[in-house]
């Protein structure tokens, strides 16, 4: 159908838009989602105290979308339990609930084949063991690398947040953050962070409010004076750079020079092709000054679905290049996607788990990057900010090359 007064593209880009808002009716992100689910839990736990109540399905696998809660019980349910999100419940004897736990979790089809092939199980783990499988987390189970990983008894340690040393991605009142740079520097450190990376935007970010030359300096005269006052904890002089629609870093490289580490990222002019928006990318990776890629395609989960990429060719470039990408842990973006960290680290690219925080409470966001990060198998090993302050530093000089 024709749509008189708009040419063909408009009428195509107004067709894509209008499938994605069909194919994401009744979802929700899993950030909005997981403190209702796990209030649900404690609230039936409460009511039934002699019964076994556990979360069950995607949102035991922590995926970033889910459609309802999904609760399975020993035994039966008096009544519904209310919640303002669909809740789905599954019912299971005592001596068969952790087979019913392994079916109804889900993932990859070979997780509910090894349940039904064994014997009804009390638990997950006999059924695991039973196939000669060391115990898969949930967060796994999505992930088809995760088969192979646990036929091979090399299943990764998965970073946790206890891990995070330091919070590479933030933003103050410099430009569009609700907080003060002292403010989210004393905030980082009452969370147990030893380092925080004050990443507000560039000065093409007008938007944002992004900082013209003269207010860096002044930022920067700041964190040498807080740095200072809050040692051993330390801020990074860092930037949130735009990258142009030719690639290039916003600022001149004098100043570009000054930064301890740059988080290049796209932020305007997302309507791209796959060609362009990776040669963008690459030729922003390929500058000596950047450190980190962040949020890759400019996603926005269920309202934006963000500029298509060469996933595998950026990859390449940042292990060439020695650039991390960022794991935006705003539960908004997740970006980049969890599918993408087994190719990421195959290729030795490290990857940051950012909080892209605009407040204090932002950086509360670390735990949805978490979730995202270990349904990729993220190790502490292959996390940037599961390094302490003196290893990040020196990744940081590296940088300046």
């Amino acid at each position: 159908m024709e749509l008189k007064g708009f040419g063909a593209k408009t009428q195509e880009d107004l067709r894509k838009k209008l499938e994605f808002f069909q194919g994401t009716r009744n979802l929700f992100h899993y950030g909005a989602v997981e403190g209702e689910a796990l209030a649900l839990l404690e609230r039936l736990r409460a009511q039934l105290p002699g019964q076994r109540i556990e979360l069950t399905g995607a949102i035991r696998r922590k995926a970033n979308i889910v459609s309802e809660i999904e609760l399975l019980v020993e035994g039966t349910l008096p009544e519904p339990p209310f919640s303002p999100f669909p809740v789905k419940v599954h019912t299971a004897g005592a001596e068969n609930f952790g087979t019913a736990w392994l079916q109804t979790t889900g993932g990859e089809a070979i997780w509910g084949e090894i349940a039904t092939s064994n014997a009804p199980s009390p638990e997950e783990a006999l059924l695991f063991a039973a196939a000669g499988l060391p115990f898969v987390e949930p967060e796994l189970r999505d992930n088809p690398s995760a088969v192979n990983w646990a036929q091979n008894k090399q299943l990764p340690k998965l970073v946790a947040e206890t891990d995070l040393k330091g919070l590479l991605h933030a933003h103050s009142t410099y430009s569009d953050g609700m907080h003060t740079l002292r403010e989210m520097a004393l905030h980082a450190r009452s969370l147990g962070y030893q380092y925080l990376g004050i990443t507000d935007h560039s000065q093409s970010a007008f938007y944002a409010n992004g900082l013209k030359p003269d207010r860096v300096q002044a930022q920067w005269a700041e964190i040498d004076a807080l740095n200072a006052e809050l040692a051993p904890f330390r801020i990074f002089k860092g930037i949130e750079s735009d990258i142009l629609n030719d690639g290039r870093l916003d600022y001149e490289p004098d100043i570009l020079a000054g930064f301890e580490f740059i988080i290049a990222s796209v932020h305007s002019n997302l309507r791209m092709d796959e060609e362009k928006a990776t040669r963008r990318l690459i030729a922003a990776i390929e500058h000596p000054r950047t450190t980190i890629l962040g949020h890759p395609t400019g996603r926005l989960l269920l309202s934006r679905e963000g500029y298509p990429i060469d996933h595998k060719k950026v990859i390449d470039v940042c292990a060439a290049h020695g650039v991390a990408i960022e794991l935006n842990a705003n539960p908004y973006r997740l970006d980049l996607d969890w599918t993408w960290i087994p190719y990421a680290r195959e290729k030795g690219v490290f990857i940051s788990i950012n909080p892209d925080a605009h407040s204090k409470n932002g950086m509360l966001d670390m735990h949805f990057g978490v979730c995202s990060a270990r349904k990729g198998g993220l190790s502490a090993e292959g996390c940037l900010n599961a390094m302490d302050l003196e290893a990040v530093g020196r990744i940081f000089k590296l940088t300046l090359r």
